[in-house]
């Protein structure tokens, strides 16, 4: 199981990827790559291709979780702003990530043309959008950052559906791409099997160790493989308690897709200035009908339990603008990790040697999971990348230390959670697709009946790190606020940092909570 079993659908999940069987042996490989979205295959594909062999292994199916989840915007434009990322990182940082994400995105374009991957691909401008609510200064220090970098942007004096009345400006990012990801993740692949790769889904890493010169990965039915080096590509990594997880944090974001008629929009990728903001993006279906894909209302995982309300807000503001719009075909919710200080982690994993991660996607998953193919591979491959440091998961987080207190504070928060009343008086009292929060004595317990009407009793405390987990209606799971794992009714873990189960718990007497 992974994050594909929760609730909600995406478009992209329309298309399998691969059928792959779990793994059923103990094997070897030059390389295991743990996690099969775009990170991991990407990182897989540039690797064999460069001669190592290679095996992938995912807890749920193959190319299933989190980047079925995204909205696949493949761009430069840096979410966070450039002229952010200059004041914690400095210019050179800036421009050396600027061009690491060009190139994975042309790198991209060369993949699906050279292994004929049917995925929609199409090179598009980005705007950025200024809301009303934005002073202008904002785009004029944008605008002034990245022309003093060499970032290609210019103003643009066009309205758009998404501008206000009286308002026509935004920033032009050219060279932006779309694509569909699980057709791409699909042509990946078969390009990595026509090349003698091996993809084991339903095969849940439970540990990665070192013994003597080589790395032994253990999944969860018992068997080992055995590699050189490991690849730990899972949204938030399973290898590590601490290194990586004070320096990001788990944000949930909802997304709809609804029908446009051909011509009503730009194909362009568009972002506005709002927090959290707004994104778009179109997917084509026929010669005069595509899908349009928005998204944001983003919150902190596990603080909020309003989906419903958050998917009727992105649909009334999209349909103030897009009034052609039709009814919605699909709709869901997606996990993102923010790096505070505003890049990924893409590289070796602190003090290990032999294993690398790939975490803190950002509103850039997409992107940044085609630059670890790159990077890692070159890592792997001739010991060392010219963006390894601007990536590297060991660095400190020397400014925007505000950021970085704020989101820590959250465990703390979390934690004092155990020692609050809890209101809910009765299990008993659940209704199918209900869970809440309840105590058996001085311990925390999560409750919940899932869809089908069963009663599940688990405990609330993550099996990460111990934060308590809460309820996610929309999803069906329990979400950890603290580091983003996700579990399933029954307990299971659907997504990292967390691997083991909620633990379980006997039935309490009379189905009562303590007052």
């Amino acid at each position: 199981m992974n994050v594909r079993d929760e609730y909600t659908q995406s478009l992209w999940m329309d298309v399998p990827v691969v059928e792959a069987p779990s793994l059923s042996g103990s094997e070897r490989a030059d390389v295991v790559v743990v996690g099969s979205g775009i990170a991991g295959l990407s990182v897989a594909y540039e690797l064999v291709s460069r001669g190592r062999s290679v095996i992938v292994l995912d807890r749920g199916s193959i190319g299933s979780g989190m980047t079925a989840r995204t909205t696949a915007h493949l761009a430069t434009a840096l979410d966070d702003y450039y002229k952010e990322l200059v004041s914690v990182r400095g210019e050179e940082c800036a421009r050396l990530y600027y061009q690491s994400v060009m190139a994975s995105i042309s790198r991209a374009e060369a993949i699906q043309d050279l292994e004929y991957i049917d995925c929609d691909f199409c090179r598009v401008d980005g705007l950025w959008v200024p809301a009303p609510e934005t002073p202008s200064s904002l785009l004029d220090e944008e605008l002034e950052c990245c022309q003093r970098l060499g970032i290609p942007v210019e103003n643009r004096q066009t309205a758009t559906p998404f501008h206000s009345e009286g308002m026509v400006r935004s920033l032009r990012f050219p060279g932006q791409a779309r694509f569909h990801p699980t057709k791409y993740l699909a042509g990946l692949a078969r390009a990595l099997q026509r090349a003698g790769a091996k993809l084991y889904a339903d095969s849940c890493v439970e540990s990665i160790e070192h013994k003597r010169d080589e790395v032994v990965v253990k999944v969860s039915s018992g068997h080992e493989v055995r590699a050189t080096d490991v690849v730990v590509a899972t949204n938030s990594p399973v290898n590590l308690e601490v290194a990586i997880h004070t320096k990001q944090a788990p944000y949930r974001t909802y997304v709809i897709a609804a029908k446009l008629p051909g011509g009503v929009l730009v194909d362009a990728l568009y972002w506005d200035t709002l927090e959290p903001y707004h994104y778009v993006r179109l997917q084509p279906l026929s010669t005069d009908e595509v899908l349009v894909i928005i998204g944001g209302e983003d919150h902190k995982s596990g603080e909020a339990d309003d989906g419903e309300e958050r998917f009727a807000a992105l649909e009334h503001w999209a349909r103030a603008r897009l009034p052609d719009m039709g009814a919605i075909t699909h709709r869901w919710s997606g996990q993102v990790m923010e790096p505070t200080d505003f890049v990924g982690f893409i590289g070796r994993s602190p003090d290990e040697e032999h294993v690398f991660i790939v975490s803190g996607d950002s509103g850039q998953g997409i992107t940044n999971g085609l630059v670890a193919g790159i990077l890692i591979a070159d890592l792997i491959t001739t010991g060392s990348s010219a963006w390894e440091d601007i990536y590297s998961p060991a660095r400190k987080v020397h400014k925007n230390i505000g950021e970085y207190i704020s989101e820590n504070i959250t465990p703390l928060k979390n934690f004092a959670e155990y020692l609050s009343a809890d209101e809910i008086a009765s299990v008993e009292r659940l209704r199918p697709g209900e869970g809440c929060l309840v105590r058996s004595g001085l311990q925390k317990v999560a409750a919940c009946r899932d869809q089908a009407g069963q009663l599940h009793l688990r405990s609330a405390s993550c099996t990460h790190l111990g934060c308590v987990v809460h309820w996610n209606s929309v999803e069906q799971c329990w979400d950890c606020s603290c580091h983003g794992s996700q579990f399933a009714p029954d307990g299971t873990a659907l997504n990292g940092p967390a691997v083991s189960p909620l633990a379980d718990l006997e039935k309490p007497a009379h189905h009562e909570a303590a007052e």
